[in-house]
């Protein structure tokens, strides 16, 4: 079986900072996960506790009522960055809150013990093995969501589908190439009707445009790591620079060089 995730997480990686000691939670403009070992979390507002042994992930933002370790909770807090911010393909394809009980996520029990062992000890290299223990998690947490059913559409219910999933993972991998939709329908086994018709009614929209903002979105990681336009456009399966300015503006509402603006990014070089 292909590796779904593998390619997503190699151009847009997801890196962890555990920021708030155990029994902490705080609030951050970055994605944040909660871990509970024992007791509750609480949101600030009205909902049900959260009763641990679980985790809160909410990937575009911290919650901005802040979330509320419940008394005697032992909660560990970490930060979390997705490359390329609220345009990660991960970020749009995940709920933007997510509470799941521990025995929710396949595997995730030895991962606990050793995070809340390691938060709570002292030994050398312990901040470094906590952010990578989070960020295995992370996975972990993707696979359960892929692997749930409970997802009604995106990205995410795209790759748990067992035929869809072979034609968006070629599509991520080779992003230049001229894709049509009977080729896309090929490198899922399926019709281009019955192709054309799964894929929209799982991810909310046509092939056409999943192609399109897939390049789009790793055009913009490139121009934040200061790639010139012309390489860019080559990379992502535009003709010219103009093709890509054009469904650049298209996708986000401005052109790359006033996109870049918005970011606080320089030029690049010719």
């Amino acid at each position: 079986m292909v590796d779904r995730l593998a390619v997503l997480l190699d151009r847009f990686r997801i890196t962890a900072d555990v920021d708030a000691g155990p029994g902490e939670v705080g609030t951050h403009d970055d994605g944040a996960l909660w871990l509970v070992a024992a007791g509750s979390l609480h949101m600030a507002a009205p909902s049900p506790p959260m009763a641990g042994p679980g985790l809160l992930l909410a990937p575009q933002r911290a919650l901005a009522d802040g979330v509320i370790a419940g008394p005697g909770a032992r909660v560990l807090a970490a930060r979390l960055r997705f490359e390329g911010g609220a345009d990660n393909p991960l970020v749009r394809a995940l709920p933007t809150v997510l509470w799941l009980p521990a025995d929710a996520v396949p595997g995730s029990a030895g991962l606990f013990a050793l995070l809340f062992e390691e938060a709570f000890d002292g030994r050398c290299g312990r901040t470094v093995l906590l952010d990578r223990l989070i960020e295995a998690l992370l996975v972990q947490v993707l696979r359960q969501q892929m692997e749930s059913g409970d997802l009604r559409g995106g990205l995410l219910a795209g790759m748990a589908h067992l035929r869809l999933r072979r034609a968006l993972v070629a599509l991520h991998e080779a992003p230049a190439r001229d894709w049509t939709l009977a080729s896309l329908a090929q490198a899922a086994g399926m019709s281009r009707s019955a192709f054309a018709q799964s894929f929209r009614e799982a991810l909310g929209q046509t092939p056409g445009q999943y192609l399109q903002d897939w390049r789009i979105a790793l055009a913009q990681r490139a121009l934040r790591r200061g790639r010139p336009l012309k390489v860019i456009a080559d990379e992502v399966g535009y003709g010219s620079e103009a093709a890509l300015s054009r469904a650049f503006k298209a996708r986000s509402g401005l052109s790359p060089r006033a996109w870049r603006q918005t970011m606080g990014l320089r030029d690049a070089a010719a």
